[in-house]
């Protein structure tokens, strides 16, 4: 099999790899750089356990090539916190307001409402809901989950 180079930052950090062709960027995340926080639900693309940022845009990383993310920048929920481990304001009003339960979802439920805010950081209820539209959670009822990026937003 042929494999590619691919250079790109991952989390303010460059990155350079030789990869084969066929990986997702979920497996490139997962298997090839051990970062686990980024889940995988359906596999689909339908559920956003794998949402990743790519340029500030959500992906779902389980059906997006990795080789298409070459010369561009990758946030995980890893790349989140600070150098100083300090979580970013979205992680702690998830905490704050019990937005996570068994917290399959919150990695990538943090990632979207993350890019939310840095589009729109005074969303609606509605902007929110339909900001988080392509992530599910079977636990929290959503709820808390609004009212986490309500206050993450300072509203």
């Amino acid at each position: 099999m042929n494999k590619r180079t691919l250079s790109f930052t991952l989390n303010g950090e460059p990155i350079e790899l030789e990869i084969e062709p066929h990986l997702t960027l979920l497996q490139l995340l997962r298997d090839k750089l051990e970062l686990t926080g980024t889940k995988e639900g359906c596999g689909m693309g339908e559920c956003g356990a794998c949402t990743v940022l790519l340029d500030g845009k959500t992906v779902n990383s389980c059906i997006f090539p990795a080789i298409e993310v070459d010369g561009k920048s990758v946030i995980t929920i890893e790349g989140l916190t600070d150098a100083q481990g300090k979580l970013h304001p979205v992680q702690k009003a998830f905490i704050e307001y019990g937005a996570i339960q068994c917290g399959f979802c919150t990695p990538g439920m943090v990632l979207s409402a993350k890019a939310l805010l840095d589009e729109n950081p005074k969303p609606t209820e509605e902007e929110i809901r339909s900001g988080i539209a392509g992530n599910l959670c079977r636990c929290t009822g959503y709820l808390q989950i609004v009212q986490a990026i309500k206050a993450a937003s300072g509203q």
